[in-house]
């Protein structure tokens, strides 16, 4: 698996012209660019942060656009959390959000995390396309994540230092036992390959020893032969069920499941609920390769 690191060198995880509040009396605002960063901010933050979002649920990331309300919201804020790892919201707006919130601190949260290659299943050859985004999706890279976002708070309000470095453990301990929940219920699985449309969760693949084969990436339709080429691939692997993000077109999916006479089942790689859909993205994924 191709993979590089995030730039360090002047990328840091925390990023602020001034690493304090103006005002220390009021909680800390944050927005955040995706809804599971803000399971992570309200984890650690609790009762001191007051979080928003920018892509909101049911939004698709590779094309959301701010609302005006969005925008003096942000401009308000004390701080901006990014995943920092290829999100398209986020290349095509951050630059704009620093250019006009220049004192807006920004939390890098996917700093230090082995970033991975998305490929996608194409004319029966398998294609290394941009980096991998959805960081996210392992449990592993969510500790990390939660650390940052931490840290990024600690900077902020140093008073809060110990509270947040409290809510971080609690945390953390949870992330390792989902990672050993899920582990558990997949090692007795049968196979190890499941067929997505865009392909979010090789994060997760690749933590749990998964394949993931992903029929397409970054939202695109299979040409024809393409299509005639993941069916043949489905048989082969005898796989009948075919995983789909509920932001994105669901009807070339339903195709091939009906070809191979299998379903669809979707899985959201944006729930803002990280730990109960990971479980049940889990069930799914292990009832699948049964």
């Amino acid at each position: 698996m191709l993979s590089v690191f995030l730039p360090v060198a002047s990328a840091a995880s925390f990023s602020s012209s001034d690493s304090h509040r103006q005002d220390d009396n009021r909680n800390i605002r944050v927005v955040t660019s995706i809804l599971p960063l803000q399971f992570f901010v309200d984890r650690i933050g609790k009762e001191r942060v007051e979080s928003s979002v920018m892509v909101p649920p049911g939004g698709n990331p590779h094309s959301y656009e701010p609302s005006p309300g969005q925008m003096v919201e942000l401009g308000q804020a004390d701080l901006f959390v990014k995943a920092g790892s290829g999100v398209e919201f986020e290349l095509e707006w951050m630059e704009r959000f620093t250019e006009l919130y220049p004192s807006l601190a920004v939390c890098n949260s996917s700093e230090g995390i082995r970033l991975r290659h998305m490929g996608a299943y194409n004319d029966g050859h398998h294609h290394h396309g941009h980096l991998d985004p959805h960081v996210w999706l392992s449990p592993a890279n969510a500790v990390m994540i939660a650390s940052n976002i931490a840290d990024a708070f600690i900077r902020l309000d140093p008073d809060g230092a110990d509270f947040y470095r409290k809510n971080l453990d609690t945390l953390t301990d949870e992330l390792n036992g989902l990672s050993a929940w899920i582990r558990q219920q997949l090692q007795r699985v049968k196979h190890r390959s499941f067929l997505v449309f865009h392909p979010a969760w090789g994060y997760f693949a690749e933590e749990f020893g998964l394949r993931q084969i992903a029929a397409e990436a970054e939202g695109k339709e299979l040409t024809p032969s393409s299509l005639v080429n993941v069916i043949g691939l489905a048989r082969e692997s005898d796989i009948r069920v075919i995983f789909v993000s509920p932001q994105f077109s669901q009807a070339q999916a339903s195709a091939i499941a009906a070809e191979i006479d299998g379903v669809t089942e979707v899985v959201d790689p944006l729930s803002v609920a990280y730990i109960d859909n990971l479980r049940q993205a889990t069930r799914a994924f292990a009832t699948s390769m049964q």
